[in-house]
């Protein structure tokens, strides 16, 4: 079905008479060449469907006037100094009168005048609309083959592994929300991984999300896009890593530390043989280290998801790490006394059996066995208890104050 006509359900939904329901946002440095082009659809949108809205051009510092060809088309401009597309957009958020607002860039690979379907799910309560241009299409040339096939797809994939996101284009940059809730969410990136904070925050909030098959076509610049492939690409995957605590300490973290554990305790009994070669004590010693490592890895995901939940960051305790919240600083200090105790008492067994030779050389096969898991669990218990002490200071919450309560009467 073509977007460009709203169903009738939809029109019924509408606004009221007079107040602005609609605001088109496109973020623009130096687009001179393309905005009357898409301000001129979307215009057209607007008066074709019979919604009271407007068009914002959000410029970020353009030099080639911009300004003057948007306020020329009939757009209001809204001035950016601070650099980048999420500061573009958040400061072009802020100022929208629209009850909704659809978002996208101004070098014309998008149709404005083809948002029918963006504001039917609008008005039927979907929060978050996304253009999908792999399910409407994407023209030749209008896309470089490595966000088409490596980049997009990966980042897309990563989304809704993290996040279980039904999202299945998450940078598709025509995107349409109900603009109270999204400034309720309160986005913070000022670079190109805001595309992904807007879907990443409306996915962990619960929100309703969709989608609209999208068609991009080559855009109409002379010039080389602002976006850099592999610095912007990063940025999205570092900004997905850090909102997913369990995905990026906890998982690999315990698939280490369960590894790491279970093969040094085999090895502390006696060598593993194999065909090819022998496992012994210099594999043990690695293996410890990998264990502490998984451990360590695993109290990362308890401090950080901890510390992300009090700042609002994250709304609630990741799915992996629900457990945390039965974790209480005298069962954590249990455990870490526990693995004290343990090492401290296989060190002393060294120490005998160290002493067997009076304290001259001895067998290291033996010994090694020993005294290679008593300091990996002396050096594990050390770190939970310390952790477990760090976590209590990060659930520490400013409660009544009888002096700041004696100060207002």
């Amino acid at each position: 079905m073509s977007q460009d006509r709203l169903p009738d359900t939809a029109v019924a939904r509408a606004a009221p008479s007079g107040a602005c329901e609609l605001t088109i946002l496109m973020p623009c440095l130096d687009e001179a060449r393309t905005l009357p082009a898409c301000i001129a659809k979307a215009r057209r949108f607007i008066e074709q469907s019979h919604i009271a809205g407007e068009v914002v051009i959000a410029d970020n510092g353009s030099t080639d006037g911009s300004q003057a060809v948007a306020r020329e088309a009939g757009a209001r401009v809204v001035d950016v100094p601070i650099k980048g597309y999420g500061a573009a957009l958040r400061t072009g958020i802020a100022a929208a009168r629209g009850r909704f607002v659809i978002m996208g860039d101004s070098d014309d690979s998008y149709d404005f005048s083809d948002l029918g379907g963006f504001v039917a799910a609008l008005r039927d309560g979907v929060v978050l609309v996304m253009g999908n241009r792999f399910a409407g299409g994407i023209r030749p040339g209008a896309m470089p083959r490595l966000h088409r096939y490596l980049g997009n797809p990966v980042l897309s994939f990563v989304g809704r592994l993290f996040f279980r996101s039904p999202v299945r284009d998450f940078h598709c940059g025509l995107r349409g929300f109900d603009r109270a809730t999204m400034v309720a969410l309160d986005l913070q990136s000022d670079g190109m991984e805001f595309a992904s904070e807007m879907v990443v925050k409306a996915t962990l909030a619960g929100l309703r999300i969709d989608e609209v098959p999208t068609t991009l076509s080559p855009d109409g610049r002379d010039r080389a896009p602002h976006l850099r492939s592999w610095r912007d690409g990063w940025r999205h995957l570092r900004f997905l890593l850090i909102h997913a605590p369990a995905w990026l300490f906890m998982y690999p973290g315990a698939a280490l530390l369960t590894a790491g554990t279970a093969l040094s305790t085999a090895l502390a009994v006696h060598p593993i043989v194999l065909p090819w070669f022998t496992l012994d004590i210099h594999t043990l010693l690695y293996l410890s280290v990998a264990a502490c490592l998984g451990l360590q890895m695993v109290l990362f995901a308890a401090v950080s998801s901890s510390h992300a939940v009090a700042i609002g960051v994250l709304p609630r305790m990741p799915a992996g790490l629900a457990w945390l919240r039965r974790l209480s600083l005298e069962r954590a200090l249990l455990v870490g006394l526990a693995l004290l105790a343990s090492g401290f008492a296989m060190a002393i067994w060294s120490v005998v059996l160290w002493s067997r030779d009076r304290f001259h050389a001895t067998d290291p096969q033996t010994l090694m066995r020993v005294a290679i898991p008593a300091a990996m669990l002396m050096l594990a218990g050390g770190q939970v208890c310390l952790v477990a002490f760090l976590m209590e200071y990060i659930r520490l919450r400013p409660r009544f104050s009888l002096a700041s309560a004696e100060s207002t009467e």
